[in-house]
Formats: structure tokens, sequence, C-alpha cells
């Protein structure tokens, strides 16, 4: 008997001695790494299933028999019990056999700190640092509209100030009544600064009622006391708010909200579509594709999918439409009301309305699996949408500005800003720039030099901001271009770098949470197409600039060849090795007859 023989003989006979209850079951390979994670109301009649004929014939389960080694199991009370481990193993565990969720992307949630003065930011990741954590949001602008309106109608910033030391004098975001100004002594009190906050509070928590009778008091109050200035602000941030509310119990009314999932398969490749219905309208799109799945199980392959999808921060919705239906649905109902706190259903629509959404979601999948697998180019506006979401951006971007710092051990240090805009590149707008204040090979250093000199100039002409500045670097660079901007005042315009052999995009504000971008993506790979045309432009220019001071300090030594002959040299033939290539007749041509002979007989000794 063979090796693989004896192994197989062995998983068999343990697989007939395992408990007749529910439970989990891991297969394991030779190293003892997790292949497989599966539960099962009968864990001794599921497993032996998996060594049948026809079983062991399938692809998927022949190849996971062929690479087990082990098999272990844990028992448990219920099945209820058994999906919700799994789950956590297969998170856990990552086994290659499960389906697993992949090209995720996560929903922003709105931090508000625990700081003495506290302040208010966008972020994806919640962590556990005394901050109040609001969300998550979608469609993913959302954060970014409720975080504008806190800093217009409530003051409270998102600004990168230490606040713990005064400050001479303000930023531009007190000038233009978007902070109170706590960074500097006597703009605000504590008092003052601590209400606004607690608005903030009410507001971010959906009590907007509350909101609104606490600033009407506040108003009555301003008015009585002669403040008529500071009455009318909050007369209209009171008009603002009861507006808010009006919608939200109009919203509430018209419907529960709805999840509906629709996929397009052929395996190995598989497209799904999430839509999500908030108050009865379709509020965002999620994708999520996978390359490997050799054969797809409707019920496994969705009941893992949405286990994985919910156990995050992804609020779980009251309705969850599907395509199929399956033998865990009412056990996925169960526990996904459990984490809910209130009833959820899972139905597969047959007819009507809801039978129409889902056939739309269907059809959004298939056209992802085109796009995602047929390699269908993506219009400029798709590209900015998703470049927007992917980098939490405040709106898609219409036009990118992208720079490259080139040099050799910090000699002839030069930069490069290509543009794209609107779906191309747009080269009349590419701009060089020779490093002039920095000494040495400090990349920061010149990155501050060019970001700073741009964005001076596009201030002082009175030009409008591009919608992202990208750079073409790493954390160093990227702080280096917002300290630039901080520097002139230019606190909003978005900031990310794109750092070369990782491909991470860091997104200034946020970057502790680089965003991780599937390779095949068409936003990562705008941004690398982007990067790369920043640096051959940086490189062209640095190797030109070499080229033509190397040639101006050998042609300058020939006799009879000065300043203005070594110009048209350059200028006609663009490089030394241009001028070497030359005739003698193309060089008389430039230089004259006898010119042209001594740079000849000067270059051939040289």
């Amino acid at each position: 008997m063979s090796l693989r023989d004896s192994t197989l003989e062995y998983l068999r006979n343990k697989a007939s001695q395992l408990p007749t209850g529910p439970g989990v079951y891991l297969y394991k390979d030779a190293a003892a790494t997790v292949l497989y994670v599966g539960k099962a109301k009968n864990l001794r009649s599921r497993v032996r299933s998996y060594f049948l004929e026809e079983r062991l014939a399938e692809a998927k389960t022949g190849s996971l028999i062929q690479e087990a080694a082990e098999l272990d199991y844990i028992l448990l009370d219920n099945e209820k019990e058994a999906l919700a481990l799994e789950n956590n193993l297969i998170k856990q565990y990552k086994p290659r056999f499960n389906v697993l969720l992949r090209d995720d992307k996560t929903y922003p949630y709105i931090k508000l700190t625990a700081e003495p003065w506290p302040r208010v930011y966008v972020t994806r990741r919640v962590r556990k640092d005394g901050a109040t954590y609001y969300g998550p949001y979608f469609p993913g602008n959302l954060a970014y509209r409720l975080v504008k309106f806190i800093h217009r109608h409530f003051k409270i910033p998102s600004c990168k100030v230490d606040l713990t030391r005064t400050h001479a004098q303000p930023c531009l975001e007190f000038h233009i009544h978007r902070c109170l100004g706590p960074c500097v002594d006597g703009l605000t009190t504590p008092a003052a600064y601590a209400a606004q906050v607690q608005n903030v509070r009410i507001f971010l928590e959906g009590r907007l009622h509350d909101l609104a009778d606490g600033l009407r008091q506040r108003m009555e109050k301003a008015s009585e006391d002669t403040r008529f200035e500071e009455a009318g602000a909050l007369r209209d941030v009171l008009q603002t708010v009861l507006e808010m509310d009006e919608k939200q119990k109009m919203a509430a009314a018209s419907g529960d909200d709805t999840d509906i999932y629709g996929h397009y398969a052929e395996p190995p490749q598989v497209a799904v579509n999430l839509f999500h219905l908030r108050n009865g309208r379709i509020v965002d799109r999620r994708e999520f594709f996978w390359e490997d799945l050799e054969q797809i199980d409707p019920g496994e392959f969705f009941t893992t999918l949405l286990m994985q999808i919910y156990s995050e921060a992804q609020p779980v919705p009251a309705t969850i439409h599907l395509p199929v239906d399956f033998e865990d649905c009412q056990l996925l109902e169960e526990l996904l009301s459990e984490k809910r706190g209130r009833k959820v259903e899972i139905h597969t629509p047959q007819r009507g309305q809801k039978k129409a959404l889902l056939a739309l979601v269907e059809s959004n999948a298939r056209s992802s699996f085109e796009q995602r697998f047929r390699v269908l180019k993506p219009t400029s506006k798709a590209i900015s949408g998703a470049l927007e979401e992917a980098l939490g951006l405040p709106e898609p971007p219409a036009r990118i500005e992208c720079f490259d710092i080139s040099h050799i051990s910090g000699t002839d240090k030069v930069a490069s800003m290509v543009v794209w805009e609107e779906g191309r590149m747009k080269k009349s707008d590419y701009r060089k720039f020779i490093i002039r204040t920095v000494q040495g090979s400090d990349d920061f250093a010149s990155m501050h030099e060019v970001v700073t000199r741009r964005y001076s100039r596009l201030r002082e002409e009175g030009k409008p901001m591009p919608g992202l500045v990208l750079i073409d670097g790493g954390l160093g660079q990227l702080h280096a271009a917002a300290a630039a901007l901080d520097e002139l005042g230019i606190l909003n315009l978005p900031l990310a770098s794109l750092a070369k052999k990782e491909e991470l995009l860091y997104v200034y504000g946020q970057e502790d949470e680089p965003v991780v971008l599937d390779r095949r993506s068409p936003v990562l790979q705008l941004m690398q197409m982007i990067r790369d045309e920043a640096h051959r432009f940086a490189v062209t220019f640095h190797r030109n600039r070499r080229d033509s001071q190397r040639l101006t300090s050998e042609l300058i030594q020939i006799s009879g060849v000065g300043p203005r002959t070594t110009q048209k040299l350059l200028t006609t033939f663009g490089s030394l090795s241009g001028v070497r290539a030359a005739s003698e007749a193309e060089l008389a041509n430039v230089a004259g007859k006898t010119t042209a002979a001594k740079i000849r007989a000067a270059l051939a000794e040289s």
C-alpha cells in the first residue's frame, strides 16, 4: 500500500469514528496547515460523505482529500454554534479550500476623539483608543458630507494641529468659520467648545429632535441677551436640523432596510454584487470577486459569504434577498437576528418588484464579471467614482497631479509633475522643476520644495486646485508634501502616495490604514500608470539635463567653441550622444566648417 493510500485509509477510518452530533471539522495537510473548515449537523455523516466515489471525483473534494493528512473536529451543542464557530475559524486560518471574502471595501466611520479639545475624523478602522466611533456610513462619501456639516455648523475641526500647546495665530479654517480656534488662547473657552462637542454627539447619534430643542433654547437666550448675530447663526443651524429631522421621519416611513445579493459565475471565476437599500432607496453597491472556485455549492457559498460580511462592522439589515434558497437559511436568520437585536428575514423573491430588483442586481453582477475578467476598459467617470470610493475622497477627482523626484547621488536634482484629467494624460500641463534649495540627496526636502512652488503659484494665479495630488513614494514623501501644503494654508486638498514594490496607497490623514487594492483593480492600474509616467518624465528630464551639462563641459573646452555655439549644438542635437553621432557636415551647418572639424577631432580623441 502506498503512503497516499494509507493516509486515505487513515482519514476514512477516522471519519467513521466521529461523533454523530453537530460540530465543526478541519482538514489539515502534513504541515498541520488548515486546508478546509466545515460545519455539520451530523459530523460522522457529513465527513464520511467526502470519501464516496462520486465525491472523490469532484475537482474540489478530490483535490482536498489528496492534500489532507489529518482530520480534527470540535463537537458543539447545536448547529447555530457550529455555524458561528465555522465562520470564526475561517477568518482565523483563511483555508484555501474555503470561500474567502476578497476585494471587499470597508465603509468609513466618523471618529470623535477623546482629547481635551475633541476633533472629528473620517476613518475606516475602529480602534480601542477611547474615542467614540459612529457608523459605518454608506455610500462612503456620506461620512465626509456629515463631517463637512459638522465643520460648517458646529465648528469642530479635523485638523492635525497640535492642540496641547498654544499657537500665535489660527489657521485658515478659523478665518472661514470652520473651527472655533482652540489652538489660540482667547478665541474660545472649554465650556463653549464642550457644548459644541455635545451637539456633535447628539447629531451623530441621530437625536435630531433633541438637538433642535437645545438649539432653540440657545437661540432664544442669545436673542434675549441681544446677541443677535449669534442668535441668527443658531437659527440657521436650527432650520437645517429641522429639515434633516423631517427627511429622517419621511424616510423611516418609506420602508425597511434591505440587502440584495446577485451573482454570476463561470468557474473558477465568480462575481457577486450587493445592493444596499436603506429607507426604500438604493444607496450603494459593492462588488466581490473570486478567481479559484472550481465548483460552487450555492448554499455553502452564500452561507459563508453572509457570515463573513456581517461578522465585521457591517450593519445587518431587516431583510436579505438571495438568488437561491438553501438548507441553512433559517439557521442563518437566527444568528443574524441575534447580532442585529431584532428579527432578520432571508428571502428568495419569486415575483413582483422584489424579483425585479433581484434581477437588476444579477445583471450588475454579470456586468462586474465582464469588466473584471473580460478586461473591458471602464469609462473615466467609472474610474473616478471607483477612485473616490477606494481612497475615501470627498468627490470623484476630475484632475490628478503627480510628482516624482530624480537625481543620481544628489546631483542634478530635478522633479516632474504629470497631469491626468478627464480620463487621459494631459501632456500640455506637464511641468519640470530644477531643485534649487536642497543640498545632497534629500528626497523629502526636494518634494517639499516642489509642492510649495507648484501650489503657491496656483494660488497666486487664482487657478483651481486638482481633485487629488499623488506622490511617487512612501510615507516620508507624503508627509513632506503635506507639510508644504500645510505651510501654504491649503488644508483640504486630497493627498496620497503610491509606494513602489508593495504598491500600497497611503492617503494623508489615514496613513496607518493603507489602501491595499487587488492587482487587477482599475484604480490601482490607473495610479500605477500615472506614477510610472511621472517617473519616466522625471528620469528623462534628469538624463537630458545631465547630458546637457556634460556636453557643455566637454564642448566649452574646445578652442573656438563658446557658450552660444554650445547652446546651438544642444538645441539642434539634443545631447552629447547626438553631437557625437552627427556628421561633420551636419555640425558645420550649426557651427561652421572650421569649428566642426575641431569638434569632431576633440570628440574622437575623448
